[in-house]
């Protein structure tokens, strides 16, 4: 094995202890990424749990779209649909 990785070295024209070093190196990132992706799922689970039903839009206000359009643009508010 350790022929394997002289030649392997020297291939990459590098040493066997600098071939450790890289590998021992991306070792620590993966894990860091682990926990990263890990602390990012709970995020969004967390996310999820707090969900509430009662903070959704009746069937109503989703189709008012004068309503919407006032949210979208400042100078609409305040004017009523006519017809």
């Amino acid at each position: 094995m350790y022929r394997q990785a002289r030649i392997r070295a020297a291939e990459a024209g590098t040493s066997v202890s600098a071939l450790v070093r890289n590998h021992l190196e991306q070792m620590v990132a993966e894990g860091t990424e682990f926990e990263r992706l890990k602390r990012l799922q709970d995020e969004v689970i967390d996310s999820i749990h707090s969900f509430s039903a009662a903070d959704r839009l009746s069937r109503d206000e989703v189709h008012d779209r004068d309503a919407l359009r006032r949210l979208e643009h400042p100078s609409v508010r305040g004017k009523q649909k006519s017809g």
